[in-house]
């Protein structure tokens, strides 16, 4: 049992505290913050006598259990409860008119098995409200609107089962997320004072209404994976404090607008998986803010678009699934591409040699940045390098880039010729895929200095001669494709070589050696003249490559839950259940974090003037 000191206050978040709770022995606890540990069992029934309590944390613990509204009713003075992500099931049994306190400014109910509004028809004062992950269904009551109408600046609903809100009347309103429900109907717009706009992952249809541009604080908006179409609101570019833009799996039609760029500051454009056509347009290279461009999976024609290498911040370049075409064309511009980390132009017409002097430009990749040396790590994500953005007196932190894998996909298009040796010293690449394509020649030596690759994939091509030695040393590697190529010799044997399938050699009569054939005779003195590579991967053939592919072109960060931070992932291509379940602990972890941080401010004002 956690036995607690007779104080006015008790503050041990994030103290890793284990076990139930022993009952309060003070009435007179004005604030007591227990968030982030792992206490569990019941809630202590002796909370309900703390007559003068105002602030309650106990959000990310492990109490179980059903707690009844009416167990807060004691509680005249409330100002702030949080009890979001514990094992508890909120409930109305015991009086079907119990209500949460009027006093309340601050409540987080997140996944506390709710199902309805009617316990805050009381709470008329509040400020900021997350119900999100519970199972509320239908539509917001009318009666909350009209309660919360010049109150409620933070409004946090997502994942939840609602199916309609036609309007959002909240005059005030910071912050509204109403991700992953089950909306239909047109899109509503909120208030001019918006800052932050959820509302991806539901059904809504129709085009974007204009009076969206309205929104001239709008520093994040969230449209992706709706059924919106019509063509993209040119007046976008009126909004110029617009950082996050997305609006992948939709159906939007017509041209990018070439207004984006009007005293940009736009870090994230996702246009993934619409219906958009035409070329790029050549005002995007003003967005010298831009680190995540996303247009994979539209039908947007012309050329490689050069110009965008003069962007100084852009890390992910995504245009996969167009129908773009052409060789790419070398430029004399120095220092291009200086950051870029993630570039996938597979499954275009591109022809003609590999880009050779796109390689040479690529310095984000032949170097290895030390803060990457021990990343934080969480599947196969890594989280990192995150900024802040202080608006209005709150603090939102957005993911710059997320480090996942440093990644060069030119799959699926018609380079040909040999693979330059210089692709060698792209040591930091962790993902290369030059599959189905029209390359000859030899796999470069070099490709033995590749020391950080996990993925390489160089199937479907005209590639000769032997695997080179060098490559049994990549210790690295964990996904290989060589298959359906002219490759012949020895299969080199290293630390990795009992790993890889048979089916990572097929289509190449010539290969000996494990695992394809028994024996193989190792005595051979490498050709040094091999100098030619080829890289590259069609990710759909392995397990491990889709289910990179569907978390690899993350574009940005941060969504807002009750005015707090939390990081909001936005995926090119969809959510598999294990990266889902990685960003909902990343979600939670990173909001105890920044909510402990600003608590302890906050409170630290409220104790000199209660204590």
């Amino acid at each position: 049992m956690l036995s607690l000191p007779s104080l006015n206050a008790i503050d041990l978040s994030f103290n890793h505290l284990s076990g139930p709770l022993e009952d309060f022995k003070s009435n007179s606890l004005i604030l007591i913050e227990l968030e982030g540990n792992q206490l569990q069992g019941h809630l202590p029934h002796s909370i309900q006598n703390l007559v003068n309590l105002q602030y309650l944390y106990l959000s990310f613990n492990n109490f179980s259990g059903f707690v009844d509204v009416s167990f807060f009713s004691n509680f005249k003075q409330l100002s702030y409860l949080s009890l979001s992500y514990n094992n508890i099931s909120l409930t109305n049994d015991n009086n079907v008119n119990a209500t949460l306190p009027e006093s309340l400014i601050g409540l987080e109910l997140a996944a506390c098995e709710l199902k309805e509004f009617e316990f805050l028809r009381s709470a008329k004062k509040l400020q900021q409200l997350d119900l999100s992950n519970n199972k509320i269904q239908g539509r917001i009551p009318n009666w909350a609107w009209s309660n919360w109408i010049f109150s409620l600046h933070d409004l946090n609903i997502s994942h939840n089962m609602l199916t309609s809100v036609d309007s959002i009347p909240l005059q005030y309103l910071y912050t509204i997320d109403l991700r992953s429900n089950l909306l239909q109907g047109s899109l509503p717009i909120p208030s001019n004072s918006t800052t932050f706009f959820f509302i991806s992952h539901n059904n809504l249809t129709g085009e974007i209404p204009s009076s969206i541009c309205n929104l001239t604080s709008l520093i994040m908006l969230d449209l992706a994976t709706n059924n919106l179409c019509g063509e993209i609101l040119q007046c976008f570019g009126n909004i110029t404090s617009l950082q996050v833009l997305d609006m992948r799996h939709n159906n939007l039609s017509g041209n990018i607008p070439t207004t984006l760029s009007n005293g940009s500051l736009l870090r994230s454009l996702n246009l993934h998986s619409n219906k958009l056509e035409g070329k790029i347009p050549r005002s995007l290279a003003n967005c010298k803010e831009l680190q995540v461009l996303d247009l994979g999976d539209n039908h947007l024609i012309g050329t490689f678009p050069m110009w965008l290498g003069t962007l100084p911040k852009l890390q992910v370049l995504s245009l996969r699934f167009n129908e773009l075409h052409g060789s790419i064309r070398t430029s004399r511009i120095e220092n291009m591409f200086p950051e870029l980390r993630i570039i996938d132009l597979s499954s275009n017409g591109f022809s003609g040699n590999l880009p050779l002097s796109l390689f040479l430009h690529l310095k984000a990749m032949r170097t290895i940045d030390p803060s990457m040396e021990a990343p934080s790590y969480r599947g196969d994500i890594y989280y990192q390098d995150s900024i802040t953005v202080a608006t209005k007196g709150f603090d939102r932190e957005i993911v710059r880039i997320l480090y996942l894998y440093t990644v060069i996909d030119l799959s699926s298009n018609r380079f040909e010729g040999r693979i330059p040796s210089i692709m060698g010293d792209l040591i930091a690449v962790h993902i290369l895929n030059l599959s189905h394509n029209g390359l000859q020649g030899h796999i470069p030596q070099s490709f033995g200095d590749l020391s950080s690759v996990e993925s390489l994939d160089l199937s479907g091509n005209q590639l000769s001669g032997e695997i080179p030695q060098q490559m049994a040393s990549l210790t690295s590697l964990s996904f290989l494709n060589l298959s359906h190529n002219h490759l012949q010799g020895c299969i080199p044997q290293g630390p990795q070589s009992l790993t890889f399938g048979s089916n990572s050699y097929e289509g190449n009569d010539g290969l000996r050696g494990f695992p394809v054939s028994r024996s193989c005779t190792y005595d051979r003195v490498l050709d040094t003249n091999d100098t030619v590579s080829v890289l590259d991967d069609e990710e759909s053939d392995s397990e491990f490559q889709s289910d990179f592919r569907k978390g690899a072109l993350m574009g940005y960060g941060s969504g807002l839950c009750i005015g707090l931070s939390i990081i909001y992932f936005m995926l090119s291509t969809g959510k598999p259940i294990w990266l889902a379940r990685i960003i909902l602990e990343m979600e939670h972890k990173i909001m105890r974090g920044r909510r402990k941080k600003q608590r302890r401010q906050r409170n630290y004002r409220r104790r000199n003037n209660h204590f």
